[in-house]
């Protein structure tokens, strides 16, 4: 790409309609000083002086498509709680359409606390529930859904699966089938619980972890051969049309049945690696969705993957860093 193609790429982010349905996480960091053991076990004493919550999670992605310039909507069910008001707040204060933030007094909102001295995480609590939603919420929600986007259009969906029971089957097969009907781009972070539920999705895209426990297959080697046989079968059961696979510090694989590659990683200094996988699909996404170019969209969504392993704590690509280190990579 020269320069005049990247700078055109990254001024169209600004006229997508991005909806993201999945898992919304409240991710809450706890910083605090280290100065001796316990007397009562054998474990550091942690004297807190700042706390601050942020957006993580499914949340975390509709946060990296805004920052990258998007119109962003965001669909999920959270609990009817202290937490999940603290959410909704937090994705207003983002700019982030929270209309389809439904909340339930029969979940409870997922939050994960990290507790960390002098940028190293300590220890992390998680509060959650995992079972799949009631019937009394699931309808709501799938018919909440698609009016929207009957009424709005939006150029992408992305579902966002944690295996926290929002992303069960019918609620995928409900809206896929309905993104299909009006000619929706629709990208997949999957988890173990529904790997193979995309079907006809337009993007499947997994880590390396996911396919292995996914396929049941060791991918060794992480070689072409074997992720070409990956993509077989996830294929012969989504019937999709693209599959992208991050490999970690090894880049990605693409393929889209016909063209296949790997994009090697640029050299980083890994700072934290959390919520790499959300800055990567969020920008796989609208980059896919104005290129139409599996080699743009792995290129850039590589790199963006990569700065923010630089930062530490869960946080949001910045489009004017990835900008000037696509014109410096890329063109």
């Amino acid at each position: 790409m020269n320069e005049k193609q990247i700078k055109a790429l990254f001024a169209q982010m600004n006229d997508l309609h991005v909806v993201v349905v999945g898992d919304v996480m409240l991710d809450n960091y706890w910083w605090g000083d280290v100065e001796r053991i316990s007397p009562e076990a054998p474990v550091p004493v942690v004297n807190i002086r700042q706390k601050e919550s942020r957006l993580g999670g499914a949340a975390n992605v509709a946060l990296n498509c805004k920052s990258l310039g998007a119109k962003v909507s965001l669909a999920a069910v959270l609990g009817d709680d202290t937490d999940g008001t603290l959410l909704i707040n937090l994705c207003k204060e983002a700019s982030l359409n929270a209309a389809m933030l439904m909340q339930s007094k029969d979940r409870k909102t997922t939050t994960k606390t990290r507790v960390l001295s002098r940028n190293q995480q300590m220890m992390r609590l998680d509060d959650e529930q995992t079972n799949e939603l009631s019937t009394k919420e699931e309808h709501p929600f799938i018919d909440m859904v698609l009016r929207m986007l009957q009424r709005e259009k939006p150029q992408v969906l992305i579902f966002e699966d944690y295996n926290k029971g929002v992303l069960k089957e019918n609620v995928i097969a409900r809206i896929t089938a309905h993104c299909k009907e009006l000619g929706i781009i629709t990208m997949v972070d999957p988890k173990k619980n529904n790997f193979l539920a995309y079907k006809e999705v337009t993007i499947f895209k997994p880590n390396l972890k996911e396919v292995r426990e996914g396929l049941n297959l060791p991918l060794s080697t992480v070689s072409l051969p074997e992720l070409h046989e990956a993509h077989q079968k996830i294929n012969e059961a989504l019937q999709h049309q693209i599959t992208f696979i991050t490999l970690s510090e090894k880049g990605v694989f693409a393929t889209d049945g016909k063209d296949e590659f790997i994009t090697a990683s640029h050299i980083r200094n890994i700072a934290d690696v959390s919520g790499a996988g959300d800055t990567v699909i969020a920008t796989a996404a609208l980059v896919y969705a104005i290129s139409k170019d599996i080699k743009i969209m792995a290129a850039i969504a590589n790199i963006a993957g990569g700065l923010v392993c630089e930062k530490v704590g869960v946080l949001p690509i910045d489009k004017t860093e990835l900008e000037a280190e696509c014109l410096a990579l890329l063109n």
